[in-house]
């Protein structure tokens, strides 16, 4: 039965049992904010008949079991409401007691300001940054629609499950919800049903001052099915809106909601006053009275626990499935492998044999090539046998080399192992968190590294929740040449070796890179970049104990005969010169160490015993980079030297930018000469 309302929408009238479910989870949203201080219970206010006809009647989940596979994905695009979330889970019988509820917002507690991923049972993804949670939606979406393709069989759908998002105006200004819910509609994301809280309020006031999209025909032209209008107080309503969704398809749903921010408040509903702040003990007060919510602060009563309590259904939910599970692994017995191996995240019993024998293949050729088509060798070489690997490339892949002989595009109408992004970087790389989200595969998507900067906060996600996300940036330095200073990256490493989590390789040669991506294949507790030169590099000798310190991000490369008096660090395309210079000095009977440093975010990990090994503290070091120079400073230290750019590029062949910029031979040499 449906809340009957005034015509302010703010007072709905008490109507038994299933109004007071309702209204419990205004009541922990006003009092989780109030006692913490800070918060935002507007939102969990105006969503409650949606979250409540949504979890009650339509979300197959298992309390007990926040990792059952078939689960259907919740994602919390509006993150700022994160007390919404954690009432549901609460209340629907996860592992969050009512006393984590009762520390809301402080330290060490399992409810943060905004949803965590690996903090709280049953959050799906870290949201928060508007925007990012759709597109982790869609990520999670593409994610069943590719495993569905490619482990379903006639009669037995193993995998078939929905990915729900709430999402606010907010979502929708930001410009990451283009990017994702345009590709979401091409490829037709039948099971992705989006609930847009439309109740015209954002921090600032009402969005009508600059908010006045048509939100229904913007999603119409998308490719989308949307159902404008649903009143979001009305449950019946929002009830025949999901079941209108989960009857198309083919398409992808948005479902336009009407709803009053802080629904309930007397004063404070359909304000912007209750959007980001704490109602205040008064108001708190006449909002219990109006809801006639008869309880207080945090205050459940039995009944409304056994209303909320999801633990007997999704038992039934999982064990269903599992029974389903048994059956096709009778009859698909190989496939019910595969697919339990990748729903457990492990990797091939024969990954580490395939690596080290491609890494042999790699060193007994020797090519001297570019990175990227060191990396594209490399996919090529671990594909066939990684069949969770999904590709992508946000519109450079003849650029990028992310496509290898057995891509096979993603389309609305098949499933394959490749996403065509069309140029969109930052919804290309919060996609990809969705898809490691999700579980199942481990997604790479290109781009130059200049445009890294497009993608920075969906980096910084991956890294926040330590997800496995490989972001392939090429065309690593003013050695792309002659597209100039807007394409050359010069400050990109840098900036990405400060991502706390974020594993940075920048490999020198051929055989760098595969060590590279191996290390990227194989971290499961973060994302890794992966950063590529487009002109050609030299292939590097090494004696097996360099060979097998490679994966320690940083090794001697190259040792001279005798004690060396100075040290040489370089990484990617630099190392090369590096060598060069070396052996210009050896000339002048002034013996040096090469160090190559393919990773300095790896290399710090290591143990100091090794690090004072690589890098002696009594000899003098000149670092060589082409990027900006802080960050060698602590590895060169006061006396030693830095070789870089800390300016911007210019539009010129790659040879003639190399010169001008002065990264040659002669000039490393004055380098290490003046340290010694």
């Amino acid at each position: 039965m449906s809340a009957e309302v005034d015509p302010q929408r703010s007072r709905p009238r008490p109507l038994g049992p299933r109004h007071e479910g309702i209204n419990v989870l205004r009541a922990l949203a006003m009092d989780a904010v109030q006692k913490a201080n800070s918060g935002h219970p507007g939102m969990p206010m105006g969503m409650a008949e949606i979250a409540e006809v949504l979890w009650q009647r339509h979300l197959r989940h298992n309390p007990a079991n926040p990792e059952w596979f078939n689960r259907d994905r919740f994602v919390l695009s509006n993150g700022h409401g994160s007390m919404l979330l954690y009432s549901l889970l609460h209340l629907t019988g996860y592992d969050l007691p009512l006393q984590q509820l009762q520390r809301f917002r402080q330290l060490h507690s399992r409810t943060p300001g905004h949803p965590e991923y690996g903090i709280t049972p049953g959050v799906e993804t870290t949201t928060g940054p508007l925007g990012q949670g759709i597109a982790n939606g869609v990520g999670m979406a593409i994610a069943e629609k590719v495993l569905a393709a490619q482990f379903n069989r006639p009669g037995c759908e193993i995998i078939d499950h929905h990915t729900y998002v709430f999402l606010g105006d907010g979502c929708l200004m930001e410009g990451i919800s283009h990017e994702a819910c345009s590709l979401a509609g091409t490829l037709g994301l039948g099971k992705l049903i989006v609930f847009y809280d439309d109740n015209g309020i954002s921090i600032d006031g009402h969005v009508a001052g600059w908010f006045t999209d048509d939100t229904p025909r913007r999603f119409a032209s998308y490719g989308w099915h949307v159902v404008p209008n649903v009143e979001g107080h009305d449950s019946d309503a929002i009830d025949n809106a999901i079941r209108a969704a989960k009857s198309v398809t083919d398409k992808p749903s948005l479902l336009c909601c009407k709803t009053v921010i802080a629904k309930g408040s007397p004063n404070k509903a359909g304000t912007h006053d209750a959007h980001g702040s704490p109602l205040g003990d008064q108001e708190i007060a006449a909002t219990r009275e109006a809801l006639g919510w008869q309880y207080g602060p945090f205050e459940i009563p039995a009944h409304i626990y056994e209303l909320w309590d999801a633990r007997q259904a999704g038992a039934i939910y999982e064990s269903a499935w599992r029974e389903k599970l048994a059956a096709y692994a009778a009859t698909h017995t190989q496939s019910s492998r595969e697919l339990e191996r990748r729903m457990r995240g492990e990797l091939p019993d024969d990954f580490a044999e395939n690596a080290r024998r491609l890494m042999a293949r790699t060193h007994a050729k020797a090519a001297t090539v570019a990175t990227r088509k060191a990396s594209q060798e490399a996919i090529e070489g671990m594909a066939p046998s990684l069949p969770e690997l999904i590709g992508g490339s946000a519109d450079l892949a003849g650029s990028n080399l992310t496509l290898w002989s057995g891509s096979r595009a993603i389309t609305s109408k098949s499933g394959g192992n490749y996403l065509y992004y069309g140029v969109r970087e930052f919804g290309m790389a919060a996609i990809m968190n969705g898809l490691a989200l999700h579980g199942g595969f481990i997604p790479y998507g290109g781009t130059f590294l200049t445009f890294s900067d497009y993608c920075r906060n969906a980096l910084r996600m991956a890294a926040l929740m330590r997800i496995r996300s490989i972001f392939v940036f090429t065309h690593d330095s003013i050695g792309l040449g002659e597209d100039g200073p807007t394409h050359q990256p010069v400050e990109h490493v840098a900036t990405l070796r400060l991502i706390p989590n974020m594993e940075v390789w920048r490999p020198c040669d051929t055989l760098e890179t595969v060590v590279a991506w191996t290390a990227a294949i194989e971290r499961e507790e973060g994302p890794t970049s992966l950063v590529l030169s487009r002109q050609n590099v030299s292939f590097q000798n090494r004696d097996p104990a360099a060979i097998g310190n490679i994966r320690r991000g940083g090794y001697v490369l190259v040792e001279p005969d005798v004690e060396p008096r100075a040290v040489i660090i370089a990484t990617g395309s630099e190392v090369g010169l590096a060598v060069e210079a070396r052996k210009r000095l050896a000339d002048e009977g002034i013996p040096v160490r090469v160090v190559s440093m393919p990773s300095t975010t790896v290399f710090d990990r290591q143990d100091a015993d090794y690090r004072a090994l690589v890098l002696p503290m009594e000899l003098p070091a000149v670092a060589v980079e082409a990027g900006v120079t802080d960050i060698w400073r602590k590895y060169v230290g006061r006396r030693g030297g830095v070789i870089g750019l800390d300016r911007f590029g210019e539009s010129a062949p790659a040879s003639d930018l190399m010169k001008y910029f002065e990264f040659v031979p002669e000039r490393v040499v004055d380098a290490v000469k003046s340290v010694i």
